[in-house]
């Protein structure tokens, strides 16, 4: 499908709004073709997925973006995670407890939940921002995220399927608008886009759908794909901060050492002679050179 995983900005050119409209289809297919989630479960992942997509563009750095829900119950969800970078590479995954219903509410799946969003630059302070989960769905708990911790008036809007996850956020920026009534009206019209409408039109034939009274400007698209961060270097670091005694009581009881990323499912395994190097990296100390005086 056309603007398929591309995230497409737009601004009303003379007044303080902003919004993003972006699809997923083949970063969603490679999250959810990696576990088998449960449909309500399969449709939070994509909404999430799309949700990330949208806050990483509102901000611009080098780093990543981490959105996260945990939930308290003894049933339910119970941890939803994902990461978004910079360059445009989304992973996802999520964790729940007992059977899931068909069809809930977000405050239904974590109960007593909360949602933090995440902001780790290459350079500079983390970020972090945190509120409970409220409302019925991530979307509203995302518009509650903008009003409590950014003090912007924003609007969000996700929708999935078992095909693909998109969504709309449309946002007012500071300052005083030359018209007064650009806001409600962006609000208004974003009120009315369907979930169908979502996942089935182009950017442009929503954008004409609900704004096209308006003067928009429409940026060229962000690419948005799957990639996992994980790396057997990153493996050896866990690893080697477990400690020689604990690695070496799994190799005498396993024969090696095997550890599953939990995002991307791929293998990582390390038998004795690999533990043997992992430590004697570990406690080689690097010779100074010879300095001269």
């Amino acid at each position: 499908m056309a603007n398929s995983d591309h995230l497409y900005r737009f601004v009303f050119e003379h007044d303080n709004v902003r919004g993003e409209i972006v699809r997923l289809e083949e970063a969603f297919q490679a999250v959810i073709r990696r576990r088998e989630y449960p449909p309500v479960l399969r449709e939070l992942v994509g909404q999430a997925m799309v949700a990330a997509a949208l806050l990483a563009a509102t901000i611009k750095f080098k780093g990543s973006l981490t959105l996260q829900v945990q939930g308290k119950g003894e049933q339910g969800l119970s941890l939803l995670v994902v990461q978004c970078n910079s360059h445009g590479g989304l992973r996802a995954l999520a964790r729940w407890r007992g059977e899931l219903p068909e069809r809930a509410r977000l405050g239904e799946l974590c109960p007593g939940g909360y949602l933090a969003i995440t902001i780790d630059p290459e350079g500079g302070e983390r970020y972090q921002g945190v509120v409970a989960v409220e409302g019925e769905t991530l979307a509203s708990a995302l518009d509650n995220y903008f009003l409590n911790s950014e003090q912007l008036a924003t609007r969000v809007f996700l929708a999935a399927n078992a095909e693909r996850a998109a969504g709309m956020l449309v946002q007012r920026l500071p300052g005083e608008d030359p018209d007064a009534d650009a806001w409600n009206r962006a609000e208004t019209l974003a009120e009315t886009i369907t979930d169908k409408e979502l996942l089935e039109l182009s950017a442009a034939e929503i954008i004409h759908r609900l704004y096209h009274e308006e003067d928009i400007r429409l940026f060229d698209p962000l690419p948005f794909h799957f990639q996992c961060t994980c790396s057997r270097e990153r493996v050896g670091e866990v690893l080697r901060s477990l400690g020689r005694e604990e690695i070496e009581s799994v190799l005498a009881e396993q024969g090696q050492v095997e550890v599953h990323c939990d995002f991307c499912s791929e293998a990582y395994r390390f038998d004795a002679v690999d533990a043997q190097q992992l430590f004697l990296t570990l406690e080689q100390s690097p010779e100074l050179p010879p300095t001269r005086h």
